[in-house]
């Protein structure tokens, strides 16, 4: 398995946004890949969201290696991702840094339980430190417990004393 950085003009694009319409299907949106593909590359191009993917090839056979860019194993034909994870830059004010967080992170069903969403969050956890931010955050249902124990065992604590707010907004 390799885990690579995807924009809009690599080869792997297409796939991931196929992947992460897939994404939306499980949380019970309808499928819509154009939709899905135009509104991925907006968010990648204007620098909101980065994409990162886990290719593995068509026969099974894992690839070693990660890439920042460019085609690499993903740009060969007989690649496929498997899962993939956004995350998002965000100003931490009170410490005058950054923090990163965990947007978005999915693993095709059949390829759970193989360590494919802990090699997403580990490459994003050394790629946030190594850019020099203070932390990485993400959120989750407070009932996806086999969510909450993957993050649990890859370092994340829960944070007390915080509420998340929303006001709909009308469109």
């Amino acid at each position: 398995m390799e885990i690579i950085e995807v924009n809009p003009g690599h080869d792997a694009f297409k796939p991931a946004a196929e992947l992460f319409d897939d994404y939306r299907v499980h949380y019970g949106q309808p499928s819509s890949p154009a939709r899905t593909q135009d509104w991925l590359s907006d968010q990648l191009t204007t620098g909101r969201l980065s994409l990162s993917a886990a290719i593995q090839s068509e026969a099974g056979q894992s690839e070693a290696g990660q890439s920042e860019a460019g085609q690499s194993e993903a740009g060969r034909s007989g690649v496929r991702p498997v899962g993939l994870i956004t995350s998002a830059i965000q100003p931490a004010s009170l410490r005058l840094g950054v923090l990163w967080f965990v947007q978005d992170l999915f693993v095709k069903p059949e390829s759970r339980r193989a360590g494919v969403a802990q090699s997403l969050l580990n490459h994003i956890v050394d790629r946030a430190a190594s850019a020099g931010a203070l932390r990485v955050s993400l959120r989750t249902e407070s009932d996806n417990i086999p969510a909450l124990k993957l993050y649990a065992a890859a370092g994340f604590t829960q944070v007390n004393g915080l509420t998340t707010l929303n006001i709909p907004l009308p469109h």
